[in-house]
């Protein structure tokens, strides 16, 4: 006679044998495959269900799903935080550890990879030569990695520092001190996390406290998309040093940064910085301190925000209180198109030889600034504005084909595609089991998350909740989603039961031209609405779902134009009712319009999706 543990696990084998969801035979049980019942019973068609959806469930086992939904219901999940990370594939920020610690006089280091802490490098080093390339460089994954001193007391060397973080998606990076208290000699840091994705940043100190040394320091996350980043020192309290910081955060695109302190209390010291926040959108920039209490020497400001796309930045204090010597400043927020700019404290109580400032930027406020000795020239005020947009400048920060008019989806029309490849770290849902156990919550998140104050975590945390629990736009129906159930049970909230979801098939003619082929529009082409669902940065995925009203679907092929081979299959959306819009919106920058007067067009990027009534 049989076993009523044998007959078990003979019904579990006879439930498992057969059973075929998508991505083939599975268990049951699975968080997955309840999401693939889920959708069978919400969803009335027949339609086959997308790989690029369903392959984001939860990759979860029966059992670790029961498993970590018990753990979450007793507030007990960030006990076992880096195992549910790993089995639930999420996004998750390990604890750095020491490593490499304490190498001192003469070195040569090249590649030094991601996660760790490295403490020390040529600390107390006479005469030494260092050079240090190639810092968690090109790491695609988030990390965390910390520096804390290079050649810190060192005497008449010369140290090279090039490529930390450069090229790095989602990370966390701190540095501490380059060259502190060092005499002499020569210091040298090129590019610190340019080109990243979302970085944050924090460089505490460079060159404090040294003595007739000469200092550059070249790229600090030029070239990089959002994040936030803080340099606090750079040559505090040197003496007879000449000091030079050529480009922070050029070229970047949505980021926060702020910048501490440069050259203050230093003695007989020449001080030149060129280029901060040139050419940025929507930048948030804050510069407090260049210069303050210094004694003789000369300083210089080249280019702050010039070129800038609107954004808000301040430059609180420069020369302020400082004693002979001259200072210049050169072109502050000369944007092509206007922000909030804030600059108080230009040589306030100083007795410089001679200071002098030129081309101060429209829609800005100026105040305290020494009326004597003080030169000043080139204020535009709100009503003479600088600020044009030119053809070139809106394709700086509007990349081609972004957007585009409904006019272009036509058979033969060569355009150019944006670059529409997923620059997110790779997530899957969690199980509705899981999720529901979970508070949304700021504050709950932070803790099971392990996030500390002012940390990527917290940002991550703090800028999606931001945009889950804004009020909606007019017109607009909204949802943060965080598994595939939620995101079905949105969609067919908005658009009814029979339903199906879209998104452009591949990446292949990224930033090239195509050329478009066969063009179907949705539901007929006719006006529609559609549920259209972005990913947010979050431990999980989450997607912002909002319903769009007063649009137009299409799909189409999209060919390579020299050989007429097909590429692609694009889903495209164009936005009819615009009149919501802000002006200064890329769409308008780009095609040169302004709210409700025209339609824009735009193609869904990659595991990007929009709903729509079954066609």
């Amino acid at each position: 006679m049989m076993s009523p543990l044998f007959l078990l696990i003979l019904l579990f084998s006879s439930l498992t044998v057969g059973f075929s969801g998508s991505g083939g035979d599975q268990n049951p049980f699975t968080p997955k495959a309840y999401a693939m019942r889920y959708w069978d019973k919400a969803i009335q068609n027949t339609l086959p269900k997308p790989s690029f959806l369903t392959s984001k469930a939860s990759p979860l086992t029966a059992i670790q799903a029961a498993k970590y939904a018990k753990l979450a219901a007793t507030n007990a999940l960030t006990t076992r935080l880096p195992e549910f990370c790993s089995a639930a594939h999420l996004l998750c920020f390990p604890d750095i550890t020491p490593n490499l610690s304490k190498r001192d006089k003469s070195q040569s280091f090249s590649g030094y990879e991601d996660g760790q802490n490295f403490t020390s490098y040529g600390i107390g080093g006479a005469g030494s030569v260092n050079n240090f390339k190639n810092y968690s460089d090109g790491f695609f994954n988030p990390g965390v990695n910390e520096f804390r001193s290079y050649s810190r007391s060192s005497g008449g060397g010369s140290e090279t520092f090039t490529g930390y973080g450069e090229g790095t998606n989602v990370v966390e990076e701190g540095f501490n001190t380059y060259g502190k208290g060092s005499g002499g000699g020569t210091g040298e840091f090129t590019q610190y996390a340019t080109n990243s994705n979302v970085p944050t940043l924090r460089f505490s100190s460079y060159g404090e406290g040294t003595g007739g040394r000469q200092e550059s320091f070249s790229k600090y996350s030029d070239d990089s998309n959002a994040g936030d980043q803080t340099f606090s020192n750079y040559g505090k309290n040197a003496a007879g040093a000449v000091s030079e910081f050529d480009s922070y955060g050029n070229n970047s695109n949505v980021a926060s940064s702020t910048f501490g302190s440069y050259g203050a209390g230093g003695a007989g010291q020449n001080e030149t910085f060129t280029n901060y926040g040139i050419n940025m959108n929507v930048p948030e920039e804050n510069f407090n301190n260049y210069g303050a209490r210094t004694t003789g020497g000369t300083q210089a400001f080249t280019n702050y925000r010039n070129q800038a796309n609107v954004g808000d930045t301040s430059f609180s204090s420069y020369d302020k209180g400082s004693n002979q010597g001259a200072a210049n400043f050169t072109s502050y927020g000369q944007s092509f198109n206007e922000g909030s700019d804030t600059f108080k404290g230009y040589a306030v109580n100083s007795t410089a030889a001679k200071a002098g400032f030129k081309e101060y930027g429209v829609n800005t406020t100026f105040k305290e600034y020494n009326k004597d000795g003080v030169s000043f020239s080139g204020y535009t005020n709100a009503t003479t504005s600088s600020a044009h947009v030119s053809g070139n400048l809106a394709k700086k920060w509007v990349e081609p084909g972004k957007f585009f008019r409904e006019s272009m989806l036509k058979e033969g029309t060569i355009m150019p595609m944006p670059d529409i490849k997923d620059k997110m770290p790779k997530r899957s849902f969690l199980p509705r089991s899981v999720l529901t156990k979970l508070p949304f919550s700021t504050s709950e998140l932070k803790r099971i998350f392990k996030a500390s104050d002012e940390s990527s975590m917290d940002k991550m945390i703090k800028d999606s909740m931001g945009e889950c629990t804004r009020a909606p736009s007019a017109g607009e129906t909204k949802r943060c989603v965080g598994s595939v159930e939620d995101m079905i049970d949105f969609a067919t909230s908005v658009l009814g039961r029979d339903i199906t979801v879209r998104s452009t098939e591949n990446v292949n003619g990224s930033k090239k031209n195509v050329m478009v082929s066969k063009v179907k529009g949705i539901n007929g082409g006719k006006v529609t609405k559609s549920v259209s669902c972005h990913q947010s940065l979050f431990p999980y995925l989450l997607y912002y779902c909002h319903s769009v009203p007063k649009v137009r679907v299409y799909e189409a092929d999209l060919l390579d134009p020299n050989t007429k081979a097909k590429i692609n299959h694009g889903v495209a959306i164009c936005h009819l009712d615009t009149t919501a819009w802000s002006p200064t919106h890329g769409a308008f920058l780009a095609l040169g319009s302004g709210p409700g007067k025209i339609e824009v067009c735009h193609w869904i990027f990659e595991n990007d999706m929009t709903w729509t009534i079954a066609n």
